[in-house]
């Protein structure tokens, strides 16, 4: 899309909806709304003479409301933040409901464009090869980053429709009802709630868009869908509910509560469909059958009496409606009833896939107080003096537990009983349902089998046939170096290797990106993951055994985010490519997932990406010796360079008492801890990778997504390398993915808000070295890679951004005057604190990937 376009359809509409927020009918709106322009552009100014934001603030008050008490004035600072969250909400609007015009939805990376180019390749026969084992597995987390409550996010939709059919009258109404309606939680959302508001986007959106994008795939291939056996191409898997790490709220309980959430609402969409299918099947020996099938359901969802117990139960009976639609009636709708069948088989009876997660600390924890338990104190003093092979072997050749009740840690017990909620879950839902357990923090062989021999001992019955994929989850950049030789021994090890045999020789790795970046920094975290997945892919190759790779992402690139599109495009032939995993969260879920247009483009893309990985590689997605020297180079520069910068003595009191780091745990987005662990002190290691990465974000700093960038490429250019450097950005698609996601980072960066840090006689130094780091990175990126600006190569998304910065500056400038008021007089204020917290909301929506 041009960027002409983009301004008619989004700029220029922003600006005439915009108006309409003077004309609402609410106190002091117009007021505010004609306040607001003129704080705006006090703010451009001052930061442009370089002003602080106290000074700017408090020369606003003075020109505009000499006459009005401190309380007035701050008052009006709460309004306007209101006013800009919904201006937010507004543009955010506009943007979706422009998605078919900003964005080619047939072209590259579309399904269409992919079948297109391999029939133009012979490569037709190549593609559905490849689709028959091919799976993409998006999996909706727990972690929240997005703000809004199911109410407002209900008003976003409706107004996004009134946008896209130009209705004014309703746009006007829903623009007051979001001047009515509270954009804060009043309490902390239990993990139920938080499942409950991600069943939306699984009711609304992925029920819709699968299903489609599956149907047109098959089409355009010529292949019948009752033929189709993989109908887990696509798939949603689900955190809320099971993910216990650093959750002390997530109990066995909640697990099996989620579970039938997502069983009934299946159920519910099942049932709706099928009242609309029976309108079109009113044949003799089809009728009576869907009559059935919709009374099954029926009695399953309303009466309490499980009709179905089974997706294969539900299948059975539509199988058989479909003999008589083609025996006795020429196949009369026969494409609506294999819609619905596609259905079935892509959602069975659980919806999405639920993971349980728990961190390796607590497993070591629990195995203490069971041995002691089971043998005595002395047992394991004996156990804790044995070496990895010896504790290994002692814990596999245990064959009986105590019971959860035996134990006094409520916490060990609870975590016994997440294994009777597996089991639960997997009764009711199917095997489909719940069939991971993944291990954060996993730094040893040890670690993958104390759960697996835990969950061997706590199933009990076929103790030979365990319906549980382990999962190890290595996170920091020590933990990802030592991955492939934890890996190789556990193949090695016998009665693992057993396990895997059992299931079907396939091993999920987990590996995370948000905490890598967080310990090793942005180039070293990334390096470090893909050759782990090269080294893992070599070593279970060579165990034969199918590994995949799950890949813990946040929303920006500082956490893995930013074009994940163009990064698996780029992963070349040395790593494994039977799946793609991935977590979202937060707003990549609403922004990039939240609508079925939207969700439909995005996921065509990152289908694409993984089967064009295969079908066509090409030496722009392998890097060769030199070239992997080269970023080796780079990776090591930018990680003593970090490392350095985090281990500054004012690193973790800058975060502590300057960010608004501390406010994250009081903004009622989520039932996560700020941290894990009780301990009261800041522990940079138990610091949770969101609010790490969101105060970054709200300082408009972006540490994680830039540090250490220049000083590699200024290290380079020092050695008389740096044309090698922009060689690489033009061959490697893996160099120029990575170096343009760091650039987006750079683009919502506004070092300007904070610059009065640098007379600050405690953090001065510490800012100093954090903007020239920003200027060096942007100046060497921009010479890299041969652009003017950041972004040159992506306008709309360089645009989209400017105009979300300007909405927001007035809060940014809020909040930094909060935070400086406070940091000069050295105490703590109520009223600035509450303001603080209150901007946060704004400047995170805004940004739509900032934590």
């Amino acid at each position: 899309m041009s960027i002409n376009n983009y301004q008619t359809e989004v700029a220029k509409r922003f600006t005439i909806y915009n108006s309409l927020f003077l004309d609402l009918p609410f106190s002091d709106i117009h007021r505010t709304g004609t306040l607001l322009p003129i704080l705006s552009s006090k703010c451009q100014e001052g930061f442009q003479k370089e002003k602080t934001p106290k000074e700017i603030i408090q020369g606003f008050f003075e020109e505009m409301m000499q006459q009005n008490s401190e309380k007035e004035r701050h008052d009006l600072l709460f309004k306007m933040v209101q006013y800009v969250e919904r201006q937010v909400v507004l543009f955010d609007s506009i943007e979706d409901a422009a998605f078919e015009k900003i964005h080619d939805l047939k072209g590259k990376g579309s399904i269409s464009a992919l079948i297109a180019r391999a029939d133009n390749d012979r490569k037709r026969e190549a593609l559905i090869e490849k689709l028959k084992t091919f799976s993409v597995r998006l999996t909706l987390t727990a972690h929240p980053t997005q703000f809004y409550p199911g109410n407002v996010l209900g008003i976003i939709t409706d107004l996004e429709a009134a946008i896209r059919d130009n209705d004014l009258g309703n746009i006007n109404l829903l623009l007051q009802q979001l001047g009515k309606t509270g954009f804060i939680n009043k309490e902390k959302p239990s993990p139920l709630d938080e499942a409950v508001s991600l069943i939306w986007f699984l009711v609304n959106v992925f029920y819709k868009s699968i299903p489609d994008i599956l149907s047109k795939l098959l089409k355009n291939l010529n292949i019948p869908s009752h033929e189709w056996d993989n109908p887990g191409l696509l798939k949603v898997g689900f955190w809320p509910g099971g993910d216990r790490d650093g959750n002390p709220f997530v109990t066995h309980d909640i697990t099996v509560k989620v579970a039938e959430r997502l069983q009934k609402w299946i159920l519910r969409c099942y049932y709706r469909d099928v009242r609309k299918l029976r309108r079109r099947l009113t044949f003799k020996n089809v009728e009576p059958i869907m009559q059935k099938v919709e009374n099954g359901l029926f009695n399953s969802l309303f009466e309490n009496q499980a009709h179905y117990t089974s997706k294969e139960s539900l299948l059975e009976d539509l199988y058989e409606a479909r003999k008589g639609l083609i025996d006795y009636h020429d196949g009369l709708f026969l494409d609506q009833l294999d819609e619905f069948i596609l259905k079935v088989k892509i959602f069975g009876f659980h919806f999405a896939n639920m993971d349980v997660r728990q961190d390796s600390r607590k497993h070591d924890g629990l195995w203490d107080e069971l041995i002691e338990v089971k043998s005595g104190k002395k047992e394991l003093e004996k156990y804790h003096a044995l070496n990895e092979e010896g504790k290994i072997n002692y814990l596999l050749g245990l064959e009986c537990i105590p019971e959860a009740e035996d134990l006094s840690d409520e916490f060990h017990q609870e975590m016994m009983k997440s294994f009777d909620a597996v089991q639960s879950v997997q009764k009711t839902n199917g095997e489909e349902g719940l069939h991971r357990y993944i291990i954060s923090n996993c730094q040893s062989r040890l670690h993958i089998l104390e759960v697996y021999q835990l969950a061997k001992l706590r199933f009990g019955k076929d103790q030979n046939n365990l319906p549980l994929d382990i999962v190890p989850l290595f996170e920091t950049i020590d933990d990802l170096a030592e991955a492939p030789g934890i890996m190789r021994k556990l193949y090695e090890n016998k009665a693992y290797s057993q396990h895997l045999k059992q299931r079907k020789s396939k091993q999920t790795i987990m590996l995370g990106f948000s905490d890598g970046t967080k310990d090793g920094g942005y180039i070293r975290a990334n390096w470090s993951i893909l050759r782990a997945k090269e080294e893992l892919t070599k070593v279970s190759r060579e165990y034969e055994v199918d590994v995949v790779f799950f890949d813990g992402r946040g929303g920006p690139p500082a956490r893995g985010g930013g074009n994940m599109n163009n990064f698996y495009a780029s992963l070349g032939e040395q790593v494994e490519n039977e799946e793609i995993q991935v977590t979202i969260q937060g707003q990549t879920i609403s922004a990039n997932y939240g609508k079925p247009v939207s969700c439909t483009y995005n996921l065509e893309q990152l289908l694409s990406a993984g089967l064009e990985n295969e079908l066509y590689p090409s030496s722009e997605k392998n890097l060769n010796e030199e070239q992997r020297e080269l970023i080796e180079r780079l990776a090591e520069t930018s990680y003593q360079f970090y490392k350095d910068f985090k281990n500054h003595p004012k690193f973790v009191p800058y975060l502590e008492h300057v960010t608004p780091l501390k406010f994250f745990g009081q903004v009622n987005i989520g039932s996560r801890p700020l941290k894990r662990g009780k301990s009261s002190g800041l522990k940079f290691e138990d610091l949770r990778a969101i609010p790490f990465v969101g105060s970054w974000a709200q300082m408009k700093q972006n540490i994680p997504g830039f540090f250490g960038v220049g000083a590699a490429l200024a290290k380079l250019k020092e050695e008389g390398d740096f044309d090698k450097a922009k060689k690489l950005y033009q061959d490697s698609l893996f160099f120029r993915s990575l170096l343009g996601n760091s650039m987006q980072s750079l683009a919502k960066s506004f070092y300007q808000a904070t610059a009065y840090l640098k007379d600050n006689k405690e953090y001065g130094d510490f800012w100093n070295l954090m903007f020239d780091e920003y200027q060096r990175t942007i100046q060497l990126l921009l010479e890299v890679s041969g652009m003017d600006t950041l972004l040159q190569d992506n306008l709309t998304s360089k645009e989209s951004i400017a105009i979300r910065e300007k909405i927001v500056l007035p809060v940014i400038t809020i909040q930094q005057y909060a935070i400086q008021t406070m940091l000069e007089t050295g105490k703590e204020d109520r009223n600035l604190q509450m303001l603080i917290l209150r901007t946060m909301f704004a400047i995170i929506n805004a940004a739509r990937n900032a934590a």
